[in-house]
């Protein structure tokens, strides 16, 4: 059967809950999306809020802070949420692309070793066997290096070891202060089978949420070399389906995964900032029109907020002073504006006692931007801040 792009724009939206917000508990919503983006610690927040129901803030707070949820980087080299249980064959997937990536570079220029850099990144993980701020980890590594190399080195080692991202507090429980903690259920590292093995695993989660995908679309999510995927699909035989992609590529399914209809009606979105909807494939196109992609992604990987009209992003939006603003670089209808502006206005009222002005860092890119028609969408409303402080462990 061959697929069009209305039938995997349709298959990315049903499976990640932006065809209808679903009830249910925030970490049944985050193993349904595999894994949320949160290189903004607003984006998991807002990103949950598209697709979850009747969506609490403080249900999330509650399960990072219990660590149900946990922060990290499993997957595709930058922060996620993922459920606890799964951040380990997630990060276990990854290992390969991350001991090459993290463990070279400045590391290597520095005249140390992989393999030292690796011994050192395994010890750090019994000194954060409790909580460890950033300055103490600095501190332990400049004890074992000189401190020329350990300044070298740090960044390679905090991002290569399976250390997780304490809650500190703030509006998003997460702020600019970074501690860390080990992960309770320690990846295994080094270890190329069990990398084979929890890279099957990842396969299978990512196609529950992603799927129908290509190779190197699972390559893209992942971080990881399209060899190793290609192996992954073999080996998993008869669990996946291969469909014939628009261009006749050959993509992958579930075996028993149903596809909604290529005519299902998609709602609006305001969208949160790097959401995997946009990011999960080397072919973005799905979900990306390539003459606004330049536009929405900037070329030091800041992936802007976007609007979502008819299941593909259509401009932006962002939150300032005056309220909630998007801007279409293509004409949209009356309905699509109205639609547009009930979102914004439940965005507006969900952002008002935590960050009004949510994502405003990234306002400097607004003037970059091509001209496009601009609407005010929602009013801001009145600032309630609740304090968060105080951090936690398992």
């Amino acid at each position: 059967m061959q697929l069009t792009a209305a039938h995997l724009n349709r298959a990315t939206l049903d499976r990640q809950s932006l065809l209808e917000r679903r009830p249910g508990d925030v970490v049944a919503a985050v193993r349904s999306a595999v894994a949320v983006q949160a290189q903004s610690p607003a984006s998991p927040y807002i990103g949950l809020w598209n697709r979850v129901a009747g969506f609490d803030a403080a249900d999330l707070d509650a399960a990072f802070t219990s660590y149900e949820l946990v922060r990290g980087n499993p997957v595709r080299m930058t922060l996620h949420a993922v459920a606890a249980a799964e951040y380990r064959p997630f990060r276990e997937a990854t290992e390969p692309s991350l001991y090459a990536s993290r463990l070279g570079g400045r590391i290597a220029e520095a005249g140390l070793p992989a393999a030292e850099a690796a011994a050192l990144s395994v010890a750090l993980l019994d000194f954060t066997a409790e909580v460890r701020t950033a300055r103490e980890c600095e501190a332990w590594l400049a004890e074992r290096l000189d401190p020329e190399t350990a300044k070298a080195a740090w960044p390679g080692i905090r991002q290569y070891a399976p250390l997780l991202r304490v809650p500190l507090g703030g509006p998003w429980v997460f702020n600019e202060k970074v501690s860390y903690l080990t992960a309770p259920d320690r990846p295994a590292l080094g270890d190329e089978d069990a990398a084979e093995a929890a890279l099957r695993n990842l396969v299978l989660r990512y196609l529950s949420g992603f799927g129908p995908a290509s190779v190197p679309d699972v390559a893209q999510f992942a971080m990881v070399q399209r060899g190793r995927v290609k192996r992954a699909v073999k080996a998993l035989g008869d669990r996946l389906r291969t469909y014939d992609g628009p261009n006749g590529e050959a993509l992958f399914d579930l075996a028993d995964a149903a596809l909604p209809d290529p005519e299902t009606p998609a709602p609006l979105r305001l969208m949160a900032m790097w959401d995997n909807v946009f990011l999960a494939y080397f072919d973005r196109s799905r979900t990306i029109p390539a003459d606004i992609r330049a536009h929405v992604i900037r070329n030091n990987g800041d992936v802007l907020p976007m609007i979502l009209v008819d299941g593909r992003a259509a401009g932006v939006w962002r939150a300032t002073e005056a309220g909630i603003e998007a801007t279409a670089f293509r004409p949209l209808s009356d309905d699509d504006w109205a639609g547009l502006a009930a979102e914004a206005e439940a965005l507006a009222a969900f952002l008002a006692d935590r960050d009004p002005e949510v994502y405003r860092r990234y306002h400097h890119w607004w003037p970059r931007l091509p001209e496009g028609q601009t609407v005010a969408l929602a009013a801001r409303l009145g600032f309630r801040a609740r304090p968060r402080t105080g951090r936690s462990r398992p």
